[in-house]
């Protein structure tokens, strides 16, 4: 236990926030799955074995099994689980960005956004007014998720009333 006290205060010097989990009556296995539903992005595995070796094993959330699973020397552990955040922060976006980009579709009309919003999200013209919003909402139950910084450029018709646009949107349902 001493030795978990001294790498917790050693990641926390590197300003990484832990949580030593000193739970009795819970097997490891319950403790993992428990700190998995909670979202935790990296673990930090050490046992009697792993502390006699001076190593831990680091298993990160994003992939499972085996394949997530690294062996870190305690001294590089501070450095070793900052690479990892960092792996896993940009391996998290690169696949939200690839579920946005191929779960974005773009609508022109009406139509092609109620087809859009069945299964994701749709990229329209809208005029900005909040009748148009309402009358999406509630004929497709899809909402505007965001206007976008960063717009294409042009212009266009608005999909719900057809009037001049130049800003696009984006509306997808919740679920």
């Amino acid at each position: 236990m001493k030795t978990a006290r001294k790498l917790k205060t050693e990641l926390a010097k590197a300003n990484i926030r832990v949580t030593l989990d000193e739970r009795e009556g819970q097997s490891p296995g319950w403790k993992f799955n428990d700190w998995e539903m909670r979202g935790v992005p990296l673990r930090v595995e050490l046992g009697p074995k792993d502390v006699a070796k001076q190593a831990a094993v680091l298993a990160r959330r994003d992939r499972p099994g085996k394949e997530g699973k690294v062996s870190a020397q305690l001294a590089d552990l501070p450095a070793t689980a900052e690479r990892l955040l960092a792996e896993i922060q940009q391996a998290l976006h690169d696949k939200a960005l690839a579920f946005h980009k191929s779960n974005t579709h773009d609508a022109k009309t009406y139509e092609d956004l109620k087809r859009a919003v069945e299964n994701g999200f749709a990229f329209s013209f809208w005029c900005g007014s909040a009748e148009c919003e309402a009358k999406i909402k509630e004929e497709t139950r899809a909402t505007m998720r965001c206007i976008p910084i960063e717009q294409p450029g042009g212009s266009g018709a608005c999909v719900s009333c057809g009037k001049p646009s130049t800003e696009r949107a984006i509306f997808g349902r919740a679920y």
